[in-house]
């Protein structure tokens, strides 16, 4: 199956929670419910406000296998709001913000091609530092995952109370 990346932006919004309803609904299979928890995360509000905020201030891309969304992410300028208490990484930077796959495609390479995707819009940009976090709970493979995708871990933290994050950069 042939991965096809193409530019995206608000129209997408509906694919995207789609998307991370398929990730949610995949993770409550496996008994992994600490990243989003156990619904939908479409019926979240504060949810469908942060992926809409993204793809109106952001640039969005759209993996398809045969013309069908299968994945994306956003890319900005920086972290989310949430990260506002760690030390900004004193050069530019372009942040990838809700990577998602559908987990019918599970094991089809979506996600590590959107993020070599990412690497090369940043790396064409003129910016040389690609940051992403992460749920690091659990048996941490998400952050794995991004390891095995060049990125290196940075910073660890907390949000909501008790909710482990990791950032992670990749030089481009």
């Amino acid at each position: 199956m042939e991965i096809t990346i193409r530019n995206g932006g608000p129209d997408d919004v509906p694919a995207i929670l789609g998307m991370l309803d398929s990730c949610v609904e995949w993770l409550v299979g496996q008994g992994r419910t600490g990243q989003w928890g156990i619904e939908p995360l479409s019926g979240k509000p504060k949810t469908v406000e942060s992926v809409a905020r993204y793809a109106r201030e952001g640039e969005v891309y759209i993996a398809e296998i045969d013309a069908v969304p299968v994945g994306a992410l956003t890319l900005t300028d920086g972290p989310g709001p949430y990260l506002a208490h760690l030390r900004p990484p004193g050069e530019p930077e372009r942040y990838i913000h809700w990577l998602a796959s559908d987990r019918r495609f599970k094991g089809h390479g979506v996600g590590s091609a959107l993020l070599a995707h990412a690497a090369d819009e940043t790396r064409s940009a003129g910016v040389a530092l690609l940051r992403v976090d992460c749920y690091a709970g659990d048996d941490r493979k998400l952050v794995a995952f991004y390891e095995a995708n060049g990125f290196v871990p940075t910073e660890a933290y907390t949000a909501q109370g008790d909710w482990p994050g990791q950032v992670l950069a990749r030089r481009v």
